[in-house]
């Protein structure tokens, strides 16, 4: 299996993780247990060496059926990210709190939940406001030491924050949304990644299931994506007609529509890893036939034009798109 070093982090890594936010019965509803573990082990099987998760993910559900399934593969062979942000009230409603007591307090729950001695790669979930970044730094550092922690890195950060970020820790990774139909970083915070060598491994490059294919344009949906204006009315229709236009690209390849999406994803210079979420074993098995795949130039911005905004269009001095 294909192996990626995540920017300075020196984590060797696959460039697809198994995501687990699929494990949030508040955003996905209620998932199969049994076949979420099936998936992660044989994710492994597979060569898949990376996990992603988060203690935020069904308030740590998500943490502890992960712990579940690596407890029974090789630990120096498997790596895993989790992320912390959140303050849980007893009543499930939440607050920001990367106040450094708090931090270690949920970094020693993720460790007892994962049933691990050390997290590989440790995550700032999102930017909290109020704690001053010096603090934050501090309190993973000290993690660093006590070998709890071996590498830390931000999600859901502007260039900016992770800017700010980076002038007082070694944040080695970023973790930013991604997908074809909305490739946003690309203006700033993908290209700054790739100018400091920090690893990048993107979430969501499947658009929360659209640019899997499966999809017609008719379906309702009952988690969260019922709200999604990409998923109702004639904007769903819209874009499931544009990624069945990639058919023909991926049939060429001998790929699914999904695989040439991952496929196509994985070819920006920017981006080592994509995580992608699963929920069933076939998932996983359809995942790894993307990786080793590689485009033409012309049909990577065929994919691409076929189903985002397309390609940079050249600018005059006044900034006028020509």
């Amino acid at each position: 299996m294909e192996r990626v070093t995540l920017g300075e982090s020196g984590l060797s890594v696959s460039p697809i993780a198994f995501g687990t936010w699929q494990l949030s019965p508040r955003f996905w509803g209620e998932q199969s247990k049994s076949e979420a573990l099936g998936a992660m082990k044989l994710a492994f099987d597979h060569g898949i060496n990376f996990y992603d998760t988060a203690d935020a993910y069904g308030d740590g559900y998500a943490e502890t059926v992960l712990g579940e399934a690596i407890k029974e593969l090789p630990r120096d062979e498997v790596v895993v990210a989790t992320k912390t942000f959140n303050h849980f009230k007893p009543d499930g409603s939440r607050y920001p709190d990367l106040s450094p007591k708090h931090i270690i307090e949920r970094c020693e729950m993720s460790l007892q939940r994962l049933g691990i001695e050390t997290i590989d790669l440790y995550l700032l979930h999102f930017f909290d406001p109020l704690t001053p970044l010096a603090d934050i730094a501090g309190a993973l550092e000290k993690l660093k030491e006590q070998g709890k922690v071996r590498s830390f890195g931000l999600s859901n950060h502007t260039v900016e924050q992770c800017r700010a970020q980076r002038q007082f820790a070694p944040y080695s990774v970023i973790q930013p949304f991604y997908s074809l139909i909305d490739p946003a970083g690309e203006t700033d915070l993908l290209p700054y990644c790739q100018s400091e060598n920090i690893g990048a491994m993107i979430y969501s490059p499947l658009h929360k299931g659209l640019l899997t294919g499966k999809y017609t344009g008719e379906e309702t949906f009952s988690d969260f994506r019922k709200s999604n204006p990409d998923f109702k009315g004639e904007r769903f229709r819209e874009l499931c007609a544009k990624v069945q236009s990639l058919k023909p690209i991926a049939e060429r390849y001998g790929l699914t529509i999904y695989q040439l999406v991952l496929a196509t994803t994985l070819m920006h210079p920017s981006i080592q890893v994509a995580i992608c979420g699963i929920k069933t074993p076939p998932q996983i098995e359809e995942a790894v036939g993307a990786l080793g795949k590689c485009l033409s130039r012309e049909d990577y911005f065929a994919v691409r034009n076929a189903v985002g905004p397309g390609s940079p269009k050249p600018t005059d001095a006044s900034g006028t798109k020509k």
